[in-house]
C-alpha cells in the first residue's frame, strides 16, 4: 500500500502546530482525531512577567536556563515592547545560557546571544544535575519556565544556594471546548483508536486528569493495544512513569515523531489467510488482497476477536463480549453479516452451526 497509515486512527492532544501533525498524518493516509488537551494562555496580567524581568536587570542573572523557545521569544518580544528589549538582552549577554532543545537554541542566536551548553536528553533533570555540579551557590539563576511552575528543578537549584529568578511567560490551561477530549478518551478506553500523540508532557498529565475514574483503564489501553507516541523524552515522562511504553524519535521534530508511528503501526497488524484470501488487520479497516476494506467499530471488534484465534470457534456469546455494551446476541449476527460485506469475502467467515463463527482458515 502506498499509504502506510491507511486504515489507522491517531489522536492528536496538541493544540499548538495540530494542523501541522494532523497535515502530516492525514497525507500519509491516516484518519485523525483532534482533541486538544491543553491551550497556551498568554499572561493575561503581564505583571508577573514584568516583575520576573525588572529582577534580572536589577540582579543580571549568572545562569540563564531557556526551557522553550516559543517562551523565550515570548520574553524578549513582550520586553522590547516595554522598551527593556535592548537591557534584557545586555543583562542575559553576560549569563552562563543553558538551552534545552535546538528551538530555544535558535531562538537565543536569532536574539544575538550564545548558549553555552545543551542537554542531550533535553530533560529539566539533566539541565538541573549540569548546574549543580558546576556550581550555583550565591548565583543568580533565571529560570523560563515550560508553562507551568516546576518546584522540583527550581526548587533543587534553590538547595543548592541558588538564587531563583523564574520568568513566566505563558501558562497552560484546559481547552475551552472539553468534548472532543473526552471523545478521544473514550476511544482510547474502547481501543478504537490505534495511537494517540503526545508534543507536551504536560498534555500527557492533563489526558489523564481528564480521565478521571477511568484513569487506569486509559493506562491499561496505552499499555497494550493503544501506541503512545511521543515527541521526545521529556513529553513521555508522565506515561514512562506510570509503566505505558512509548514510542519516541531521537529528534524532537513532529517529523520525526510520525516516521516513528510509521514505522512502529504497522509492526502491531495481525497477518492471517482465511477464505483464500490473506487479510491484515489495521485499526480501522482491513486489508484484502491488498485492497483496503474500512469496517464499522462492531464488525471489526467481531474480526480481531476472530483473528486472535485464526480457525478457532467462537461463540456468539464470546462475541457478544467485544461488542458494545447493551449488545445482543442478535447485533453478533447483525455484526458478522456487516463484516462479510464489508470485507466483500463472504468466504472469510465461516457459520459453525449451534456454535459460532471461526475464520475459514485451512
Amino acid at each position: 500500500m502506498r499509504e502506510e497509515l491507511a486504515g489507522f486512527t491517531i489522536g492528536i492532544t496538541a493544540e499548538r502546530r495540530h494542523d501541522e501533525l494532523a497535515a502530516l498524518l492525514q497525507r500519509r493516509g491516516a484518519r485523525v482525531v483532534l482533541a486538544p488537551a491543553l491551550r497556551i494562555v498568554p499572561l493575561a496580567d503581564d505583571t508577573e512577567l514584568r516583575e520576573a524581568t525588572r529582577a534580572c536587570l536589577d540582579s543580571p542573572p549568572d545562569v540563564l536556563v531557556a526551557n522553550t523557545g516559543i517562551g523565550m521569544r515570548g520574553w524578549l518580544e513582550a520586553a522590547e515592547g516595554w522598551g527593556l528589549g535592548g537591557p534584557l538582552r545586555g543583562a542575559l549577554g553576560r549569563s552562563y545560557v543553558v538551552a534545552r532543545g535546538p528551538r530555544a537554541t535558535g531562538v537565543i542566536r536569532a536574539a544575538g546571544l550564545r548558549a553555552h551548553w545543551s542537554p542531550d536528553s533535553e530533560s529539566c533533570r539533566e539541565v538541573v544535575d549540569h548546574l549543580v555540579r558546576r556550581g550555583v551557590a550565591g548565583r543568580v539563576v533565571a529560570v523560563q519556565l515550560h508553562g507551568e511552575r516546576r518546584p522540583g528543578c527550581t526548587g533543587t537549584l534553590a538547595a543548592a544556594g541558588a538564587t531563583v529568578i523564574e520568568v513566566p511567560v505563558y501558562r497552560w490551561a484546559p481547552p475551552t471546548d472539553p468534548a472532543p477530549l473526552h471523545r478521544l478518551i473514550d476511544l482510547v478506553a474502547g481501543r478504537l483508536v490505534d495511537a494517540v500523540t503526545f508534543t507536551s508532557a504536560p498534555a500527557a498529565e492533563a489526558l489523564l486528569r481528564a480521565a478521571g475514574d477511568r484513569t487506569e483503564t486509559v493506562l491499561e489501553a496505552l499499555r497494550g493495544d493503544v501506541l503512545a507516541s511521543c515527541v521526545g523524552a521529556v513529553t513521555a515522562e508522565p506515561l514512562v512513569s506510570r509503566g505505558v511504553p512509548v514510542s519516541a524519535p531521537r529528534r524532537a521534530r513532529l517529523d520525526a515523531l510520525v516516521r516513528t508511528i510509521v514505522d512502529e503501526l504497522p509492526r502491531r497488524t495481525v497477518t492471517v489467510t482465511a477464505g483464500g484470501h490473506l487479510l491484515t488487520l489495521r485499526g480501522h479497516a482491513a486489508v484484502v488482497d491488498g485492497e483496503l476494506r474500512s469496517l464499522a467499530p462492531s464488525p471489526m471488534a467481531v474480526l480481531r476477536a476472530l483473528a486472535a484465534s485464526p480457525g478457532t470457534v467462537l461463540s456468539r456469546t464470546a462475541l457478544l463480549r467485544t461488542l458494545p455494551r447493551g449488545a445482543d446476541e442478535h447485533a453478533v449476527e447483525m455484526a458478522v453479516a456487516r463484516l462479510r460485506v464489508g470485507l466483500r469475502a463472504p468466504r472469510v467467515v465461516q457459520t459453525v452451526v449451534r456454535r459460532g463463527y471461526r475464520l475459514r482458515v485451512d
